[in-house]
């Protein structure tokens, strides 16, 4: 098998086109992420996860973001409706056990209608620690401002996912919670301490990553500026902040997504293709581009290399944890 393009890309409709088909079988990009605009029943979800395998020719990675609350790309009355994570996060506060039977039973439900549509990689659960400045972009996508029960309930879910045949993606590292800026529209700067960062924020991500499930989660990187580690950079185009802090510090050693290469927050690096290349530099192992334009991905998939070993035995790596625990 031809190794895969260091990309994850999207598409513009709830039908594979015929120019996209060509595209993604020439291009052969690491697999793909889904949106509402994908999404209108089941039905139509399996033929859609099925064609896009097909284009590749093999068991390409499907990505959603199905966090309940305000984020869902699958939405009702077709599909179920799920508490936001900080619902989960206020129960634990009354009773910790009520609180992860309740998140156990949500995790594997959302599993359950993923994998029925073909789905089998959900960018969940937000591992970011609230603050009372913590912007509405993310707001009650979090589960606490108490690292302890975000890293808790965060091991909980992507354990449950895991064994329900689906892979975790735990985000925004390496902390979204103190950004008082939305990333879609603008580039967010933390100026707080590299030291308090270091015992809140990054806390609940160094917990999880040291977990029994550390081995087998994927990750992705934010868009923002932590001032006292790199002003320079945001985090996803910062080799200083994915080798010191993300792959160092925090001891996340699973698969790197950046966050969307088409926000705002990227705006002063150039165009998409500049971006993926840069995020790839940097670090992070796949490029991801969510907003479904067919002349970027073009561009992208000219700019970026296939998925280096490193990314690879991250893969493998993963992959035989699952088999294990399986």
């Amino acid at each position: 098998m031809n190794t895969p393009l260091a990309s994850i890309f999207s598409l513009s409709s709830p039908v594979l086109t015929e120019d996209e088909r060509a595209f993604f079988s020439a291009a052969n990009p690491f697999g793909f992420i889904l949106f509402a605009r994908n999404c209108e029943n089941p039905a139509q979800l399996k033929q859609l996860t099925g064609d896009l395998r097909g284009a590749l020719g093999r068991d390409c990675p499907i990505l959603i973001d199905q966090e309940g609350g305000r984020v869902q790309r699958l939405k009702p009355p077709t599909w179920r409706q799920y508490d936001p994570a900080q619902a989960f996060g206020d129960k634990a506060l009354e009773d910790m056990d009520h609180a992860l039977e309740d998140l156990r039973f949500r995790t594997l439900r959302i599993s359950e209608e993923l994998l029925e549509c073909g789905i089998n990689v959900n960018c969940d659960p937000v591992l970011d620690v609230l603050t009372p400045d913590t912007h509405d972009a993310i707001g009650d996508r979090a589960f606490s401002s108490d690292p302890d029960i975000v890293a808790r309930l965060g091991i909980s879910a992507c354990r449950h996912y895991l064994a329900a045949g689906m892979v975790p993606v735990i985000k925004h590292l390496p902390g979204h919670g103190r950004a008082t800026l939305d990333s879609h529209k603008d580039l967010p700067r933390v100026s707080a301490a590299h030291s308090d960062l270091k015992n809140t924020d990054f806390k609940a991500f160094r917990d999880v990553c040291a977990s029994d499930v550390g081995s087998a989660i994927w990750g992705m990187a934010a868009h923002i500026v932590y001032e006292d580690i790199d002003p320079g950079h945001p985090s996803s185009v910062s080799p200083k902040i994915i080798q010191d802090i993300i792959r160092g510090e925090i001891g996340f050693d699973g698969l790197l997504l950046s966050d969307d290469l088409d926000m705002d927050a990227l705006e002063a690096y150039g165009d998409v293709a500049s971006r993926a290349r840069l995020s790839l530099e940097a670090g992070c192992d796949i490029a991801l581009y969510c907003s479904g334009k067919l002349a970027d991905m073009q561009k992208i998939a000219e700019s970026v290399p296939n998925l280096n070993e490193k990314a690879r035995k991250r893969l493998q790596k993963a992959a035989e944890f699952r088999q294990m625990t399986s």
